[in-house]
């Protein structure tokens, strides 16, 4: 249901509902992880253009957790 919303939506939907937990730095990205409804959902905000690109759920195979797991201890049973 989620990835069927329109970025707005999802936007939407997680500043009202959800649970901003960690941010990282992912090459030209800010990325905002956050939690919502036992899903954690990855925010890419572009800088120089100022402007939230993507909003996609986190992947335990995603290379990007290390970056998560760096700064907080994710449940192992994403």
């Amino acid at each position: 249901m989620f990835n069927n919303m329109s970025l707005d939506e999802q936007i939407n939907l997680l500043y009202r509902e959800g649970t901003f937990i960690v941010a990282i730095r992912y090459y030209r990205y800010k990325i905002n992880l956050y939690l919502l409804n036992n899903f954690y959902v990855e925010v890419f905000y572009n800088h120089k253009l100022d402007k939230i690109e993507k909003i996609e759920l986190l992947k335990i195979s995603s290379k990007r957790i290390k970056f998560y797991t760096d700064q907080i201890r994710l449940p192992e049973n994403l």
